[in-house]
């Protein structure tokens, strides 16, 4: 099973800030685990934006990285302030 977080408005757009999964056999990158959250949450292109970033295990990594048996992913948008 694996940590998933959503930071921000992405807990907005997904009614929760966290879950407990265990991810599709089919999500090996951090590329797939964007368009699968993208379509499982009808998220309008939010889990595809560029500036969202991912990170596994708390080390943000790019769409090629490899997901093999993650504790923990965290979505995260930019932040802003001033």
């Amino acid at each position: 099973m694996t940590d998933i977080l959503y930071f921000g408005r992405l807990s907005d757009v997904t009614g929760k800030p966290s879950e407990n999964i265990e991810l599709p056999s089919d999500v090996s990158h951090a590329r797939d685990l964007r368009t699968w959250a993208e379509a499982r949450f009808e998220a309008e292109g939010v889990f595809l934006e560029p500036t969202v970033r991912i990170a596994v295990n708390g080390e943000i990594v790019d769409d090629a990285h490899p997901l093999a048996n993650p504790n923990e992913i965290a979505f995260m948008p930019p932040v802003g302030g001033g």
